[in-house]
């Protein structure tokens, strides 16, 4: 098969993210698959005591949540409305201020595909050395460029972005070096867990010129589909941040 990564599903329980390669062998709680020649998505598997196993392609999600972390990363619900609200596609060139993990890097990195690209930074050593291998490894590396500085005091030094998401403790430090990459009419997004940061950002984005601030948060609720006992799942993935959006226009800064 031409894809590098196959997810393998035995059930809710029983998922694994792999790199495919014929004859490896993978140890699983229902057994051990052995992945033979010629592999196509969708086929069925059996483990050596008979368990099934059905090979499907991994989407971004899977990708992204499944990375090997060194922090806390930004979930699907929410990365995926940023995109949205970003208007970014194939070719776009876009910001990424604090790489973390790299779950987002992916996200991004798939987004605007291999004419695009992604500018991401990240202060902290461990972090940064991580993310790389998870794009790597996740095969994206060819369209982000990774940058190992404090873009809040040493600036941006990339070509205008169409673009920028912030992912940082303190995002209001950043928006006067954003406003100088990201281009005119385009979109600022930053993810922060509290209040009080969404506050001193909000203020920070509206000196700087910044117009049309808006503040959401996003809620992801699944079901339980049962005969007749549907209803939803007693655990959900509520409060994770909240989104901060502002567009940059041109403003005499004087």
């Amino acid at each position: 098969m031409t894809k590098k990564k196959i997810l393998l599903y035995g059930g809710k329980k029983a998922e694994y993210l792999v790199n495919y390669e014929p004859g490896k062998r993978i140890q699983t709680h229902l057994g051990v698959l052995t992945l033979p020649e010629n592999l196509e998505y969708g086929e069925k598997l059996e483990t050596h005591i008979g368990k099934s196993f059905f090979v499907l392609f991994p989407t971004t999600r899977e990708l992204s949540m499944r990375v090997k972390r060194t922090t806390t990363i930004i979930y699907p619900k929410d990365a995926g409305y940023m995109v949205i609200e970003t208007g970014i596609g194939a070719g776009s060139k876009v910001l990424e201020t604090g790489t973390g993990s790299g779950a987002l890097t992916i996200i991004l990195a798939t987004i605007v595909g291999p004419e695009g690209k992604v500018y991401t930074f990240e202060r902290r050593e461990e972090f940064f050395n991580n993310a790389i291998k998870n794009v790597v490894d996740a095969g994206l590396d060819d369209r982000v460029e990774f940058h190992h500085k404090d873009p809040a005091e040493e600036g941006f030094d990339i070509e205008p972005v169409d673009a920028a998401f912030i992912d940082v403790p303190e995002p209001w430090t950043l928006v006067e070096p954003v406003y100088e990459v990201l281009k005119p009419g385009h979109v600022w997004v930053s993810l922060s867990p509290t209040i009080e940061q969404v506050q001193k950002t909000h203020e920070a984005l509206k000196e700087a010129g910044f117009i049309r601030l808006k503040c959401v948060e996003i809620l992801e609720r699944e079901m339980l589909i049962r005969p007749g006992k549907t209803r939803p799942k007693e655990r959900m993935i509520s409060h994770t941040g909240y989104l901060t959006f502002a567009w940059k226009v041109k403003i005499d800064k004087g």
